[in-house]
């Protein structure tokens, strides 16, 4: 709660499953203070694979007649409705700019505009909530489609962002989408929400491998420092796209901020402090979405006060020194993209090849 009410900054649960929706456990993270929620492949797979809280809706869609993938999205439909409804108090009481569920597209279509677009669109008809949030990937071809779904009013997380050049570009997807909406007669833009996914962990993992590959005293001084430094030059991006005459046009019509969203916020080096990467990105106009043992952490030994643009000539210094030892930062944003968008469609493979297996067992 003190994230939000002192630092601006809103704190989002990036876990889900079914027995948290029936048990309660989400109601009491919301009563705690959490605004949101992010959901993707991965922790479905988790969720499914590791519970008999679903066997039973899934048996009944299998003997209905179901196919496998579709009995899938509504497994996952029943969740995120669930969310949806514990989090629409948020959400209205927020005005529509908190308490946000997200959902992820098919991550197999990360690299097609059309098709991305498609499925964005067929997610917000089915779960037609005001707080529902589609996942887009921000890949090159994510962006054509993101900027398409805020010009047809529908809000969206852009997911898998590495870096910020690529921060740059989900802005302006999205400032492009909302200025198409107003081309094609809209005059309130309040209703559309986005946020602008910068995965944080993942960065320090592989810079850090690359620095200790040198072997250097300088090189190892910088270990655990490039994810937190890109985050807040990205911030002061955000300041600046998000400012001046061509926002406030916008702006006037009430169209909402994208927020900078901070993922990937666990910490992967059990040598760094667990709650690194929520301690260093506090900061208004931002949520952090935290896994729940990386919200109790906080929690409990969390440092409290806005830390996001506290020095942002000083974290640009150390994006240099990275890169003066020959580290390419944004060959490294393309390859954490492609393991991302990996990861995720192997989740949804394994994931549907597992519910195929019990489906087979019901014939």
């Amino acid at each position: 709660m003190q994230l939000y009410t002192e630092c601006g900054q809103s704190p989002w649960l990036d876990n889900l499953r079914r027995s948290w929706i029936t048990g309660g456990t989400l109601d009491a993270w919301v009563d705690a203070g959490i605004r949101g929620l992010t959901s993707n492949p991965s922790i479905f797979q988790k969720a499914i694979e590791t519970s008999s809280d679903y066997d039973e809706q899934f048996s009944d869609l299998v003997r209905g007649g179901a196919p496998v993938d579709h009995a899938y999205w509504q497994l996952v439909a029943s969740d995120i409705g669930g969310a949806l409804r514990t989090l629409a108090g948020v959400h209205a009481a927020s005005g529509g700019t908190d308490g946000f569920v997200s959902v992820e597209v098919d991550p197999s279509l990360a690299h097609d505009t059309t098709a991305t677009a498609a499925a964005a669109r067929e997610l917000h008809a089915s779960l037609a909530r005001p707080n529902l949030m589609v996942k887009i990937p921000g890949t090159m071809e994510g962006l054509g489609a993101v900027r398409q779904m805020i010009a047809e009013g529908r809000s969206i997380n852009v997911t898998l962002i590495f870096s910020v050049a690529r921060y740059e570009q989900v802005a302006e997807a999205y400032v492009s989408g909302l200025e198409d909406r107003v081309a094609a007669g809209a005059t309130d833009l309040s209703e559309v929400a986005s946020v602008a996914s910068f995965f944080v962990s993942r960065t320090d993992t592989e810079v850090d491998r690359r620095l200790e590959a040198t072997g250097s005293t300088d090189a190892l001084s910088l270990r655990g420092r490039a994810a937190v430094a890109q985050a807040h030059v990205a911030y002061g991006r955000f300041v600046e796209i998000f400012s001046g005459p061509r926002w406030e046009r916008l702006a006037a019509l009430g169209a909402q901020l994208q927020r900078p969203l901070w993922a990937s916020t666990s910490t992967k080096n059990p040598a760094y402090p667990d709650t690194l990467y929520v301690d260093e990105l506090i900061g208004p106009h931002t949520v952090n979405t935290m896994p729940d043992d990386t919200l109790a952490a906080f929690c409990d030994h969390g440092t409290l006060g806005r830390s996001v643009d506290a020095n942002e000539p000083a974290a640009q210094e150390v994006l240099d020194a990275v890169t003066a030892h020959g580290i390419d930062l944004d060959g490294i944003a393309g390859l954490l993209e492609a393991q991302g968008v990996a990861a995720f469609a192997k989740s949804f493979d394994e994931l549907l090849m597992s519910l195929q297996a019990k489906a087979d067992a019901l014939a």
